[in-house]
């Protein structure tokens, strides 16, 4: 992760300069996603360090929470940048700018290949942490907006269309709010301890039931603590039974 950080954060400084010295919109606005990305690779990482913090009196569920906040964060931060992104594309639109499209093609293609490696990198990691998957869609993202870019390039080289860069800066926005969403939604249902994806709770409801000598369950909560971390409260009624067998229900 700290590795993927620092690679990020260096082809953010060569992308947003190849944009601004080859006029592309549509560079500046990848540069801006990559950018989002590195800030989002950044949280991740300190996330992860602090999620291995021991629990305590203070903090007797940890710090599995952390990791949540830092994907909330990185997805509003996300959203804000597709909005620029957007206004100024439309801007362009108005008013065309002539983009190098030689320049947003090497650039882009740089793009793809340190997005990927990148993407590979936290691929495994991204299977079990809710924190290192908003990082890995970040990436795998940020790919496909690179590829817009190559297709706007080649627009711009052979056929000198000034509206192909705005029109990708403007598809890539849209790319950006999709991408966002899904981790604004897992990270606010986490914080709003709501039901987690996946979870049938009649069926948890069925099977608490059907242990023997439960005759009925209520007040059932289950809620993420963090990621991977699942919790579970409720009352059962349970027949008139031995120490033993109380054991046996629990």
């Amino acid at each position: 992760m700290a590795a993927a950080v620092g690679v990020t954060l260096a082809f953010v400084i060569a992308e947003a300069l190849a944009g601004w010295f080859g006029h592309s919109l549509a560079l500046l606005s990848d540069a801006g996603h990559n950018l989002a990305d590195a800030a989002a690779l950044g949280f991740s990482w300190y996330a992860l360090v602090v999620a291995r913090r021991k629990s305590h009196h203070g903090m007797t569920f940890g710090y599995h929470r952390v990791g949540v906040f830092a994907a909330l964060i990185n997805a509003v931060s996300l959203v804000v940048i597709a909005v620029v992104i957007g206004w100024e594309a439309l801007s362009r639109i108005r008013q065309p700018e002539p983009a190098s499209g030689s320049l947003m093609i090497g650039v882009a293609l740089v793009a793809i290949v340190v997005n990927l490696v990148i993407g590979s990198w936290l691929h495994r990691g991204a299977q079990h942490d809710m924190n290192v998957r908003s990082a890995y869609l970040h990436m795998i993202g940020d790919a496909v907006s690179a590829l817009g870019v190559v297709l706007a390039g080649v627009l711009v080289l052979w056929t000198g269309t000034l509206w192909a860069d705005p029109i990708v800066s403007i598809l890539i926005a849209g790319l950006i709010l999709a991408s966002s969403y899904g981790v604004l939604r897992a990270s606010a249902t986490v914080l709003l301890e709501g039901t987690p994806v996946g979870l049938d709770m009649p069926d948890v409801i069925a099977t608490i039931k059907g242990v023997t000598g439960v005759i009925d369950v209520h007040d059932l909560h289950v809620w993420m603590v963090g990621p991977g971390v699942v919790a579970c409260s409720c009352h059962i009624v349970v027949a008139e039974q031995s120490v033993r067998e109380g054991q046996q229900v629990l």
